[in-house]
């Protein structure tokens, strides 16, 4: 992802007054994106306090000359903030986000490999030792089921949502199934 600002240009020179409005423009709707999320989710961005304030003041706002000046208010306090983490996370949010999509899967890889094999679920466990034993191998048991007997995949995606939990977004644990893509190209793939 790219940085919103261009501060200047090759030559030394002080930014145009027209890059200077795009700039802010840019600010200001990365700002009308946080306004967009549900107050639990902004909640967990760990953004500026101040910024967080005026984004969830925003939306308490009806009047829409309210909230326009709420806006530019919010596009105010991000020229004192680095835009490039919050774009990641709206990034990530959107799922547009290379990072989260190889997230997305190694958690489908994971749920394959539990499916495959019982000693899979073994390496699961050791590597995820809070995960609920009981109710990782029922659910798997459960999955493997509905396979076999071709019903709707509902604990199939049961435990893709258990695996999502325990496995954290970023970092890879040593038991991890490797991503093909990543290492192999296509016509190596068996």
């Amino acid at each position: 992802m790219s940085n919103v600002f261009n501060n200047g240009s090759h030559d030394g020179m002080p930014p145009s007054k027209s890059q200077l409005k795009r700039d802010m423009d840019a600010l200001q709707n990365i700002g009308r994106a946080l306004t967009e999320l549900p107050a639990a989710k902004l909640k967990k961005m760990a953004l500026d306090e101040g910024l967080l304030a005026a984004v969830l003041d925003y939306q308490r706002f009806t009047a829409n000359g309210a909230k326009r000046r709420q806006l530019q208010y919010i596009g105010k306090l991000m020229r004192d903030i680095d835009p490039e983490p919050i774009e990641q996370q709206l990034a990530a949010l959107r799922g547009d986000s290379s990072a989260h999509t190889r997230w997305l899967h190694l958690v489908e890889r994971w749920r394959e490999r539990l499916l495959e094999d019982d000693k899979n679920v073994q390496i699961f466990i050791d590597d995820f030792p809070s995960a609920d034993v009981q109710q990782l191998r029922t659910t798997v048991r459960n999955a493997r089921k509905e396979r076999e007997e071709n019903k709707p995949p509902k604990a199939t995606r049961q435990l893709f949502q258990m695996i999502k939990e325990l496995i954290p977004e970023q970092g890879r644990q040593k038991n991890a199934p490797e991503d093909e893509h990543d290492e192999h190209d296509e016509d190596d793939e068996a």
